[in-house]
Parts: C-alpha cells; sequence; structure tokens
C-alpha cells in the first residue's frame, strides 16, 4: 500500500482513484483495495443517494457481488405476470426464486461500505470537473475537482455514469439512447400483499418499450422505458400504466426519470490510465437495460486491472494492461450485449409472436428463468437453445 503522504495532504499519490460510488465504482474499489492498493472513492453526491432502478437482483448480479458480502433483499420474486400494453394478462411461475429485489440506495451504500472494509477510502460532494493525461511518463493522472482541487493517481477507474466526466475524457461513444420513468408508490399492506412475490411485465405501445411493477415490501417501484425522442408518448405510457394498475390514488414517495445509454461496439474502454466501467462505459442489456450485473462484473475487472495500471514499469506496459482489460469486457460483456440488441431487434418486428412465445411456449419461459436465477448469460444459454438459431446467433 502506497504510503507517500497522509491521506490529508492533497496532493498524496493514490495507487487508484474511483470516480463514483455506484455499484461499478464500488465493485472496482473493493477490487483494488483488496490487493492492498491505496484507493480513494469519489462521489459527487451525499450518500445515501436515490438511483433510478428497478433494483432486480438476477443471478449474474448476485455472483458477482464481492466475497462477504451480504445480501439484503426487500422480496424475492417467484411470479411473472406478462401483459401487452395491458391486455392478454398470463402468470408463469417458478418454485424457486427467479430474481431478488434490492432498494438500490441501501445497495450502494451497502457496497461502498463493503469496500471501506477492505481499506478504500471514501469522499463524498466531490465532483469532477476534468481528467487530465498531459504527461503519462510522469506515471500518473489528475483529476481536477469542482472549485480547482487536484487528486493524483497512479490508475483512474471511470464509473460515474453514462454522462459523467470519465467517459468523456475517455471518449466513450453510444448506440442506445432510451427514456425510463419511475416512481416508488407507498400502497397499504392489502395492496403489497397483493403483489408480494410477483412482479409485472408489460409490453408497452411504443416500439421497444416496456413497463414493470417490482415490489418491495410496503412500497412499489414502478416504472416505463421507450427509445429517447418519444418523451411524451413515453409519460402518456406511465400515466396509463399507472392508472390502469389502480395506482393512481397513491401519492408517489418519489418521482424520477433517467437515460440509459448502450456503448457503440467500437466505443473505447480506456485512455492512457484511465478505464471506465459500468455505464460509464456504456455496458448494459440492450433488451431489459439491467445493468447492475454489468456494472458488477465490468468494475471488478476495472478494479483489479488498475491494480496493475498503478504496478507498471513504464506507459508501454500501461497500455498493455489497459488493452487487456478491454479485451476481457469486450469479449465478455461485449459479446453478451451484441446478442441482446439482436433479441431486443426481433421483439420489435415481433412483437406480437415473442410476447406469445414468452406467455405460452414453456421452452422459451424456462429459458428466460433459468438465465434470471442462474450464472449463465443469455447470449450463453441461446447458443445452446433453438431460439438462438432463430436469431441467427452462430454468425
Amino acid at each position: 500500500m502506497s504510503t507517500e503522504k497522509s491521506a490529508d495532504d492533497p496532493q498524496q499519490v493514490w495507487d487508484v482513484v474511483v470516480v463514483g460510488a455506484g455499484p461499478a465504482g464500488a465493485s472496482a474499489a473493493y477490487a483494488a483495495a483488496a490487493a492492498g492498493r491505496h484507493v480513494l472513492i469519489l462521489e459527487k453526491a451525499r450518500l445515501p443517494r436515490y438511483k433510478t432502478c428497478g433494483g432486480g437482483i438476477i443471478g449474474l448480479s448476485r455472483d458477482a457481488l464481492p466475497p462477504g458480502f451480504e445480501l439484503r433483499l426487500r422480496d424475492r420474486v417467484h411470479a411473472v405476470t406478462f401483459t401487452r400494453n395491458g391486455r392478454f394478462p398470463r402468470t408463469r411461475r417458478s418454485r424457486t426464486t427467479l430474481f431478488g429485489l434490492v432498494n438500490r440506495s441501501e445497495f450502494d451504500r451497502q457496497l461502498v461500505e463493503h469496500a471501506g472494509q477492505a481499506g478504500a477510502e471514501v469522499r463524498t460532494g466531490a465532483a469532477v470537473a476534468r481528467v487530465e493525461q498531459h504527461q503519462p511518463d510522469e506515471g500518473t493522472a489528475q483529476l481536477v475537482l469542482q472549485g480547482g482541487e487536484t487528486v493524483l493517481a497512479r490508475a483512474v477507474v471511470g464509473a460515474d455514469g453514462s454522462a459523467g466526466r470519465v467517459g468523456a475524457h475517455v471518449g466513450v461513444t453510444l448506440d442506445q439512447v432510451d427514456l425510463g420513468l419511475e416512481a416508488e408508490i407507498p400502497v397499504p399492506a392489502k395492496v403489497a400483499a397483493h403483489w408480494a412475490g410477483r412482479v409485472l411485465i408489460d409490453w408497452g405501445p411504443l416500439p421497444g418499450s416496456y413497463g414493470w411493477v417490482f415490489p418491495k415490501g410496503d412500497t412499489l417501484t414502478v416504472g416505463v422505458i421507450s427509445r429517447r425522442g418519444e418523451g411524451a408518448a413515453t409519460k402518456q405510457y406511465f400515466e396509463d400504466f399507472v392508472v390502469r394498475l389502480g395506482l393512481a390514488d397513491y401519492e408517489p414517495s418519489i418521482s424520477s426519470g433517467h437515460l440509459t445509454r448502450c456503448r457503440s461496439d467500437d466505443s473505447p474502454l480506456f485512455r492512457g490510465r484511465v478505464l471506465v466501467c459500468g455505464d460509464a462505459a456504456g455496458l448494459l442489456e440492450p433488451w431489459t437495460r439491467e445493468g447492475i450485473s454489468f456494472a458488477l462484473r465490468s468494475g471488478r475487472l476495472a478494479g483489479e486491472r488498475a491494480v496493475r495500471i498503478a504496478q507498471a514499469r513504464d506507459t508501454a506496459d500501461v497500455h498493455r494492461q489497459a488493452l487487456d482489460y478491454a479485451n476481457a469486457v469486450t469479449t465478455g460483456l461485449g459479446a453478451e450485449m451484441t446478442v441482446g440488441r439482436r433479441v431486443f431487434d426481433f421483439l420489435q418486428r415481433h412483437t406480437g409472436l415473442s410476447y406469445m412465445a414468452v406467455t405460452r411456449i414453456r421452452p422459451v419461459w424456462n429459458l428466460l428463468a433459468k438465465t434470471t436465477r442462474g450464472s449463465t448469460p443469455l447470449a450463453e444459454a441461446l447458443h445452446a437453445h433453438p431460439a438462438g438459431r432463430a436469431l441467427r446467433l452462430d454468425r
């Protein structure tokens, strides 16, 4: 662990600085701190903070959590009700848990605390204004905070979201941008009991859109998502969805909106000593827009590789380690995204057929259930399934 200067010295050189304290950032910080590095997390907000997110923890997310992490679920999902713009309801059930549900503010705070227990230091209220790498041969990158203060690091991991400063510095490019609207709606005990253990997924009226209801005790997380550029229609879909569910008379405790962004296939994942992961890299599943598993997995990879960058002998070694990170992401998570895009395109072209397949054809439902509760990515499961041949995944 680096001990060059005291933690109070603003010119201390940190081994790894992680920008952003979401799942990707906390995962990266834990990996680097557990390896014995001197790690700092910079987060612009005060923790805990609300994050617009359904909070679904699928098997891939569960298995990517750091060692010793205690997952605290608000509910365990055993059933899914599907509708098509509010019609043709069909409920599928499972004897075992399909996935869990968390409150994101609690989940994120717990991940940061876990990274702190491994040795990472956390600084909130610290917004990064820009990243500088003018003299890479000197062995550091410089983060300039709002207000002018500078932080030096041998390696930087950007996990500050898809609109963050670090992604802009790296040059991340985006292929798909969607608008999500969501509300946290406290409900009476009778309503909460009606939804306990069951979620709703609605095939929406707009191309590529869907809505959801995720139960979390006495609160329902209700939302819709659609392609950006259909703001008014997406808002109308959300309002109609809430009314249709019989929830319009309940006052939301939080109403929010956000943009999800998927990376282009050739989007960079590093620049010099700076890596990006999670939303900052545009890593998420294009069909479901599930991002937690991508954040945890890419964050861990980034943290592990940042350790090697911090120890690199020269700029050639830095580049070699960063390139290894990029290759690991593109051959793993990138391949999953490619399959997700094909699935998404197929669903948009054949909405009725896809809805009928999920709700009426048991092997298709079994495939989806397997990928939510297990450790097999959708891409891998489809390659071994007849549905994969229909999507031409062998190309």
